[in-house]
């Protein structure tokens, strides 16, 4: 039997980015939070206290309640399929942070197990429901820069060892600046520009050992195990091409840059990495840019399990889809095999280009 009204939701993995889930999702009139678990009892205890959620405890105690449908996998990625398996096998939807899975086999077969059991595994990057990467999407789907062609796209920083307490897994396999910043930005493209279809890339790693600059243990050198930049050319299905830039290797931070070209003008989206921020419309013919404001729902981390709630209730896809999640796994996974292997690298999955979210859709609304 379909259940009906607000969705209850249990959250795996109290790390630091589960401060940020927590804050909006119990914000959501639609959404019911209900537990926190975590390997570190204390850790999910805190945090389950601090957002004013009730239950907190194992993730066996979670996954044994019958009152939530929804489990938000805050994992780290090495167990991202691991745990989302569990979820599954436990009856309830996953919502997972990116990526999705390491390889094309285990985020295929994560997404074969829900669908043979009717439930739902949707993904993050939700950034891109966010209003300044959705107004940039309804100014291209509506003609603003004529046919879109080209994009770039750049994410250069120094690295994060530098402000982060414990880096160590932003370095290691599943991680570096590909799969930890590739899915902001390949997301957006795919929401741009569809499927893509090919990749060619390089690589390199600036340094074996890096030394964590900030915290407690300022000062502890470990290795690095992953490419700490990735340059790829992204071809896709319906023609256009990216040049798009992943690195942990810069000195002179500049990201959040994706530039969006075509037949009539050029646009310059807001950071992929948030919900915010107005585009820059270029057209030729024209001596001053246009600014585009960001119209819609600035609501942060979240919003795709709102999304993905609402979604199971009304019996429609949801946006940030495990089917996109998977096929943007599959283009990192491409540029990794290009670089590494020095040829042109094909990406046979497919995907249906979203259609951008209304002006005025509101994850805080009572809908349910």
């Amino acid at each position: 039997m379909s259940r009906t009204g607000r969705v209850g939701v249990g959250i795996i993995g109290a790390g630091v980015i589960s401060g940020t889930y927590l804050e909006n999702m119990t914000a959501f009139a639609d959404l019911d939070v209900l537990f926190v678990a975590d390997l570190d009892l204390g850790r999910a205890q805190a945090q389950a206290e601090a957002y004013g959620v009730p239950g907190h405890g194992s993730v066996d105690e979670l996954l044994a309640r019958d009152d939530i449908e929804i489990v938000v996998n805050l994992t780290i990625p090495a167990v991202h399929t691991e745990v989302g398996e569990r979820i599954i096998a436990a009856g309830k939807h996953v919502w997972s942070e990116k990526p999705l899975a390491l390889d094309h086999e285990s985020g295929a077969a994560l997404l074969a197990a829900a669908e043979t059991a009717g439930l739902r595994v949707a993904c993050a990057p939700d950034t891109v429901l966010g209003a300044g990467i959705q107004t940039a999407m309804r100014a291209i789907r509506r003609g603003d820069i004529g046919e879109p062609l080209t994009a770039t796209t750049m994410f250069h920083v120094p690295g994060p060892d530098a402000w982060h307490p414990n880096p160590e897994f932003l370095f290691a396999l599943g991680a570096g600046p590909l799969f930890d910043m590739g899915p902001y930005y390949v997301t957006t493209l795919v929401h741009a520009f569809g499927s893509a279809r090919r990749v060619a890339a390089v690589s390199s790693q600036s340094s074996a050992v890096r030394t964590i600059g900030s915290g407690p243990r300022a000062g502890t050198e470990f290795a690095v195990e992953v490419p700490t930049h990735h340059a790829a050319v992204i071809s896709f299905e319906g023609g256009q091409s990216a040049q798009s830039t992943f690195s942990f290797q810069n000195a002179l931070p500049r990201m959040g840059f994706v530039e969006i070209s075509g037949t009539e003008g050029t646009i310059v989206l807001p950071d992929p990495n948030m919900f915010d921020g107005e585009s820059t419309l270029w057209r030729f013919g024209q001596d001053e840019p246009t600014t585009l404001p960001a119209v819609g729902s600035t609501y942060g981390r979240g919003s795709g399990v709102l999304d993905l709630a609402r979604s199971i209730r009304a019996g429609v896809p949801e946006r940030a889809s495990g089917a996109i999640a998977a096929h943007v796994l599959d283009v990192l996974l491409a540029v990794s095999s290009a670089a590494a292997s020095g040829e042109t690298v094909n990406v046979d999955s497919r995907v249906q280009q979203p259609t951008p979210l209304a002006e005025d859709w509101n994850p805080a609304a009572a809908t349910l």
